[in-house]
């Protein structure tokens, strides 16, 4: 898999200018037949042996030649592989989209394909002229808000969300120390996925997992299904009005979701309940200077047309952090493109 990913990239290297960017332009119609094998669970087809297109057609209701396609162009760029004449296989790039492996994208890759989500893209030019959201001005609701209204559409966004967190869990729970910590609180924390995880890592550790009622009420299944039903108190609320004591916090994905505004109402929240000695932990990508590739600058297009939020810096998390009454202590790199930003309430 290595050895097709540098032989890629030197490919690339050597592309002249004009055909990189049209490879760069057209990643949209990879994306979408990404997103379409992950739908059609193309990859748990293949989970055994490799299938004839015939056979993969029939399960899952499709259009052979049309089928046929879509995998051909995918084999080209390494999800899948034709084996034989109109016969794939599974290939290292695609097994992420097994729907039962750790860390399994498939849930990722339906959210981000899907075309309440998809459409909104189209008008990121809107973003850029306005500064508000393109997911506003497309659905006449902002996200969250568009959610409630749409629950299906936020049980497939829960799902992606879940998704991310799983397959980041044992980088960040060998990052951290809790064991001076007795109560962790997951503000905003979906389904607890991440929380079961630190608990578990962690056997002397309580959690509370805070989030909407919608999401609370879904909780329950994951939880007990991570061996952490025991340890979880659940508290559903608005973490703009309040969030519930304890020593500490943790929110991953949920500052980069909000502007500084409104960022700054949720951790001053966190102050006020945080009991003495605690932390804020907020778990999110942080912008490195330059012109280095990063994730997190990808990533804050997501943030610019949809919720309206931004990735940040290192100087922007600590600017951010001190107007809502922390000292950032320290930034926490992970074995993932995730970091631990640390602080503690300030002296002054």
């Amino acid at each position: 898999m290595n050895t097709q990913s540098n032989g890629a990239s030197m490919q690339t290297q050597q592309m002249p200018p004009d055909a990189m960017l049209g490879q760069l332009v057209m990643g949209c119609f990879v994306s979408q037949a990404v997103t379409v094998a992950a739908k059609l669970g193309i990859a748990d087809l293949l989970k055994d042996k490799p299938r004839s297109i015939a056979e993969l057609a029939a399960e899952t209701n499709t259009n052979e030649h049309a089928l046929y396609r879509v995998l051909r162009a995918l084999a080209s760029v390494g999800v899948f592989a034709e084996t034989d004449d109109w016969v794939f296989a599974l290939t290292p790039l695609a097994e992420p989209l097994l729907s039962d492996r750790v860390g399994s994208m498939r849930d990722v890759v339906i959210w981000i394909g899907e075309e309440f989500h998809w459409r909104v893209y189209g008008e990121m030019l809107y973003s850029v002229q306005t500064g508000k959201t393109a997911w506003g001005h497309v659905h006449g609701a902002e996200v969250f808000d568009y959610f409630k209204q749409n629950p299906a559409h936020g049980e497939i966004f829960n799902r992606a969300m879940t998704s991310f967190s799983t397959g980041i869990i044992p980088a960040l729970t060998e990052a951290y120390d809790f064991s001076e910590t007795a109560t962790l609180a997951d503000i905003a924390g979906g389904h607890g996925i991440l929380l079961a995880g630190f608990l578990k890592a962690n056997p002397h550790l309580k959690g509370i997992l805070f989030d909407v009622p919608s999401v609370i009420e879904g909780a329950d299944e994951l939880l007990r299904k991570e061996g952490a039903a025991d340890r979880v108190e659940k508290v559903s609320g608005d973490f703009f009005e309040s969030v519930p004591a304890g020593d500490a916090y943790m929110m991953k994905h949920i500052i980069h979701d909000w502007d500084d505004e409104r960022s700054i109402k949720i951790l001053k929240n966190i102050h006020a309940a945080m009991n003495a000695g605690g932390k804020v932990l907020i778990i999110e990508m942080v912008v490195p200077d330059g012109n280095e590739p990063h994730f997190s600058k990808i990533m804050d297009l997501e943030m610019l047309v949809s919720p309206g939020g931004v990735e940040r810096t290192a100087a922007e998390y600590r600017d951010l952090l001190a107007k809502a009454g922390f000292r950032l202590t320290r930034i926490i790199p992970t074995k993932s493109p995730y970091s631990i930003v640390e602080a503690v309430k300030s002296s002054h």
